[in-house]
C-alpha cells in the first residue's frame, strides 16, 4: 500500500460551495475513486489551503493506469469542471498535475 499526502488552496469565499459539493459527492465518482484502489481518502481544509490524504491499495505496477482510468470515469470531468474554479494549484507543481504531492518523512501504524 502508497500512502499520498497532497496540498492545494482553496478560494477562501468558496469554502461553503467545497464543503457542500463533497457532502453530496456523486455516486459515480464515489465509485471511481473506489474502483481505482483508493482507500481512506479524507480531504482537510485550514486557512485557505486542503490537505489531501489516501491510501493506494492495489498492484504498484498499475498505479498509473488506475489513475488514467480514475481520470476518464464517466462524470469525472464534470465534477473536476465544478472543483476547479474553487481551488488554486501551485504555481511550482510539476506540469501535468494539479494536486502537489508531499514527501512522507514519517509513519506509524
Amino acid at each position: 500500500m502508497r500512502r499520498f499526502g497532497q496540498t492545494l488552496g482553496l478560494r477562501p469565499e468558496e469554502f461553503a460551495r467545497y464543503r457542500q459539493h463533497h457532502a453530496e459527492i456523486w455516486p459515480e465518482i464515489a465509485r471511481a475513486i473506489e474502483d481505482a484502489g483508493i482507500r481512506n481518502y479524507s480531504i482537510f481544509h485550514r486557512g485557505g489551503q486542503l490537505f489531501a490524504y489516501y491510501e493506494y491499495d492495489g498492484p504498484e505496477e498499475e498505479y498509473e493506469t488506475r489513475m488514467a482510468t480514475l481520470a476518464a470515469a464517466p462524470r469525472m470531468r464534470e465534477w473536476w469542471d465544478l472543483m476547479e474554479p474553487l481551488q488554486i494549484p501551485d504555481d511550482a507543481r510539476p506540469e501535468g498535475t494539479w494536486w502537489s504531492d508531499m514527501e512522507e518523512v514519517f509513519h506509524q501504524d
